[in-house]
């Protein structure tokens, strides 16, 4: 069988448009994407920030090596991380700084002296917290764009409204068949789908994964006070609340986890109301209108880990998946690991072990 392309790419939001932007200058690649344009689910909804704890230990490495590339290419701006605990939180969230400061991440702990000083108003239940001065906001469309973009110039194709429908082996690779009837040819096809990660797999034949996507909230707000110019990302240690400034409004999450099937996620009223309730349970700032929502999937593997690496079954098929709420943080060093394994090059910065679909076998 004719091969058409080397690889094919299910999905064009960042992961499966950093891989095409690495392959595409030596190898015929294509990206397939089921909507209109790329970046329509996770990428394009997401509050994007590069701060090295969150996701956890195991997700840090990948978070650590990939702030020199978003600096070096101006797509990141100062922020800053706060974290704020409870006084009955106190030791977690000592061996939360400890943890990562033996990891080489800058986590200073606060008392609450320091707390009101960057957070006028902040309500008496919040007497600890961590400060991480090296978060950064991170430009999602830039990078996304930059990665297109350069797949592009490396003459790789892309396809919208290309939704992947069927997947049929043959001795060279796949026969791979899309929604509006066109098929094509691949030698390798590799799972970049995000929410839909599990359902291209059994497309393949191929056993899922357990990916689930988590549906989370966003709310833009106007408020009714002025807060500090400088005022870092907000987390709740707990994981019940983030905020973080974007322009002269802020961005307000529940940090909901709702299980979801793949589908155009939508936010719940529920969970707006959520968010607004426990951002005034952070500080006394009288939220005036809500301006914007959207909700977003994030999909997580059981272990929380992302998945990177050829199926034990199959070594046609490569997983890209499972990137949870750090996929963008992790983005360029995510993609040089798996273009090494791909190419069958050495390691790299990162250990690829972790992130192995054959943990599931």
């Amino acid at each position: 069988m004719q091969t058409d392309f080397d690889y094919a790419i299910v999905g064009a939001g960042i992961a499966g448009a950093s891989l095409a932007a690495g392959l595409s200058a030596q190898a015929r690649v294509v990206l397939l994407e089921a909507e209109d344009h790329p970046g329509y689910h996770a990428t394009g909804r997401s509050a994007a920030f590069w701060t090295e704890s969150y996701g956890g230990p195991l997700v840090q490495p990948l978070t650590t090596a990939s702030g020199p590339f978003l600096i070096a290419h101006g797509f990141v701006a100062p922020r800053g991380a706060l974290t704020l605990a409870r006084a009955d939180e106190r030791e977690g969230l000592s061996a939360f700084a400890a943890e990562f400061s033996a990891l080489g991440v800058r986590a200073r702990l606060l008392n609450r002296a320091d707390l009101e000083a960057r957070l006028p108003g902040l309500d008496a239940q919040w007497r600890h917290g961590v400060f991480e001065p090296d978060c950064t906001d991170i430009d999602v469309a830039a990078l996304h764009q930059h990665w297109l973009g350069a797949a592009a110039r490396g003459g790789g194709t892309v396809m919208t409204r290309a939704r992947l429908v069927a997947a049929e082996r043959r001795a060279q690779g796949w026969d791979l068949g899309l929604a509006g009837g066109q098929r094509i040819a691949a030698g390798v096809l590799i799972n970049a789908a995000g929410a839909w990660a599990d359902a291209v797999a059994c497309l393949a034949d191929l056993r899922p994964l357990g990916i689930q996507p988590l549906r989370r909230t966003v709310v833009q707000a106007r408020i009714g006070a002025a807060f500090p110019a400088d005022l870092p990302l907000v987390l709740g240690f707990d994981g019940s609340f983030y905020f973080k400034p974007e322009g002269d409004r802020l961005w307000l999450s529940p940090h909901d986890e709702t299980p979801s099937p793949p589908c155009d996620a939508a936010p719940e009223e529920l969970d707006v109301a959520l968010a607004v309730d426990r951002f005034q349970h952070v500080v006394d700032w009288p939220v005036e209108r809500i301006e914007r929502k959207w909700a977003g999937l994030r999909s997580f593997a059981p272990d929380r880990l992302p998945v990177y690496g050829f199926d034990p079954g199959d070594p046609r098929f490569f997983w890209f998946a499972g990137q949870g709420g750090f996929g963008i943080q992790t983005a360029p060093a995510a993609a040089d690991l798996a273009l090494r394994l791909l190419r069958g090059e050495p390691v790299g910065a990162v250990d690829p072990a972790p992130y192995s679909p054959a943990r599931f076998s």
